[in-house]
């Protein structure tokens, strides 16, 4: 890595998403990051609306970061790990305010990984970094290409370890994937891409 690549390498924002087998997923990852991330996390994991959820103190449980819901409008804060809540859109918007949609299903799905990818991309360009994990169907798929074609950086779970491999392997197909690892391994992947901020 050279120095006048630096301001390039700065990430400011995690984009994860997750379905079938995605809690487990999710906690291993989570867990692995350490206390003092620099950077947001924002989590797209396919949940039944018809339920209350308890995903943010399921995963608060393995990870000494905080976890939460997301909220409408709120502030991404560096180290804090926001989840779209069930049947809305997560989406990130200038200046790291969070946006919570209602809009139409996208493939069947709200929350929808696609939507929240594209926005880190639009948002962030080369200083977002994306990871899918564990997961039947695509979602996804398109939002990893907008990421790539921004100049972030896209990370998958290798669809062969992966509990459902649907979502990895739309993911590394699309040609767009610079990491396939085993969930184990992403998370050292992860912290070593941010700690290269203010680097130089």
């Amino acid at each position: 890595m050279t120095a006048q690549h630096d301001s390039a390498e700065r990430y400011d924002i995690v984009g994860v998403a997750s379905s079938a087998g995605g809690i487990h997923g999710l906690g291993v990852l989570l867990g692995a990051l350490g206390t003092a991330f620099p950077v947001p996390i924002l989590i797209v994991q396919h949940l039944d609306p018809r339920h209350r959820t308890v995903i943010a103190d399921v995963l608060g449980r393995r990870t000494s970061l905080p976890v939460k819901l997301a909220e409408d409008g709120e502030h991404a804060e560096p180290g804090v790990v926001y989840v779209a809540p069930p049947d809305r859109h997560l989406l990130v918007g200038p200046e790291g305010t969070l946006v919570l949609s209602p809009s139409e299903a996208v493939n069947f799905l709200r929350p929808a990984a696609d939507l929240l990818f594209e926005s880190v991309a639009s948002v962030y360009g080369a200083r977002g970094i994306v990871c899918v994990l564990t997961g039947t169907g695509s979602d996804g798929a398109r939002g990893v290409d907008e990421v790539k074609s921004q100049g972030g950086t896209v990370i998958a779970q290798d669809p062969d370890t992966a509990e459902f491999r649907g979502m990895p392997a739309s993911a590394v197909a699309t040609g767009a994937v610079d990491f396939v690892l085993p969930l184990e391994e992403i998370a050292t992947v992860i912290r070593g891409l941010v700690a290269t901020e203010g680097q130089g």
